[in-house]
């Protein structure tokens, strides 16, 4: 069987986990002084490295090139070449159990993991419990995996991994270690699709990769998915291809648009519309787009310094025409747009008809101030 991307280009260190070094540097000093934790919290959004860590987390405490070397055991990394490595990377390994808490959170689940953590290791020094989605439990399973976090036998590690911290009981998380995975900037994402598609020896063009990292929201692991299924269509990946299979346009055309409205063109806007419409883009994926460039272009009008935020995620080219933008709005026109805009999303995502809303937000923000 084929490895997807995601599987095959999956960090295998700490030093690959790219967009999470604080994460992987405190990880790699706890190694390092063997005070690995017996229960960790990983926290953020799909895709940013929380379950693929917890893996290497797994390696580096059961290697056995680790506890037989001390040189190697100071570089705090797992060796991905003793049996205890290769078998966690192959998802192979007995003492490695992965519990999806969407399908299995229930009382039962947990009583039963309870039981299970009893039995000292098969073969490993440690047994992990990597728990994804774990704010999927109910309050039941949640009350019954209290306990055995708080008072883990010595062989056990427990990793936590969900995308919704807000909703796990304080007090489960209070016995955990907790470390927040950010969104990766779109710079990493795209950097690390070159990478990938040289790889592969897929031709690219940057424009391309850049709107699969635009699209893919700061998660690795939707950015490389994209890409597969962007250059399984066509043997040099495009920008066009990527519009045409995406149904989302680049931000040059975004920002295309937007500067039609802040100066205040109803005709070129409507024009726009009508050819991205039939065009098959995806009208309700343009309204998000255009709302977030112009979010961005408000932000720049008030604060100029905040473009060191956006760096990381805009091309210097299109910082650039975000901030000449910035100097054409008019806060009396173009936070009414902004606001109609918005209406117009929610009602579009709705609509068997979803180009009417954002036209009729356009006309009636733009019909009498030509």
């Amino acid at each position: 069987m084929v490895l997807t991307f995601y599987r095959k280009y999956r960090p295998k260190t700490l030093a690959d986990l790219v967009g999470q070094e604080e994460i992987s540097e405190v990880i790699r000093n706890a190694a390092k002084t063997d005070r690995i934790g017996h229960a960790y919290l990983f926290y953020g959004p799909r895709g940013t490295g929380k379950t693929t860590t917890a893996r290497i987390l797994a390696k580096i405490a059961n290697c056995e090139t680790r506890m037989k070397d001390k040189k190697f055991h100071d570089t705090g990394e797992p060796c991905n070449k003793c049996r205890p490595c290769l078998e966690i990377d192959a998802s192979q390994a007995l003492d490695v159990v992965e519990i999806d808490a969407a399908s299995n959170r229930g009382i039962d689940e947990m009583r039963n993991l309870k039981e299970g953590i009893k039995l000292a290791p098969s073969s490993y020094r440690y047994k992990v419990y990597i728990i994804d989605e774990a704010h999927q439990l109910t309050k039941e399973a949640s009350n019954a995996l209290l306990k055995t976090l708080e008072e883990p036998p010595e062989h056990v590690i427990f990793v936590l991994a969900t995308t919704e911290y807000d909703k796990l009981p304080t007090t489960v998380v209070s016995r955990t270690q907790r470390f927040n995975f950010h969104k990766a900037p779109l710079k990493l994402i795209a950097g690390e699709l070159r990478k990938i598609a040289d790889a592969e020896k897929i031709k690219a063009e940057e424009s391309a990769l850049e709107l699969i990292a635009a699209s893919a929201e700061g998660s690795f692991r939707d950015a490389e998915s994209l890409l597969e299924q962007v250059s399984s269509f066509e043997k040099e990946v495009t920008l066009s291809g990527v519009e045409s299979v995406l149904g989302k346009v680049g931000l040059n055309k975004t920002g295309f648009l937007s500067r039609q409205l802040l100066e205040g063109n109803l005709e070129g806007s409507i024009k726009f519309i009508e050819e991205m419409d039939e065009s098959g883009s995806n009208m309700v994926q343009l309204t998000k787009d255009l709302l977030q460039y112009l979010r961005r272009v408000l932000s720049l009008h008030f604060d100029p310094n905040i473009s060191s935020i956006f760096e990381q995620e805009l091309t210097d080219d299109e910082l650039k025409e975000m901030k000449e933008q910035a100097k054409l709005v008019k806060l009396e026109k173009d936070v009414p747009l902004i606001k109609s805009l918005i209406q117009a999303y929610s009602e579009m995502r709705y609509s068997p008809f979803p180009i009417v809303p954002i036209e009729v937000a356009i006309i009636e923000n733009l019909g009498g101030k030509k």
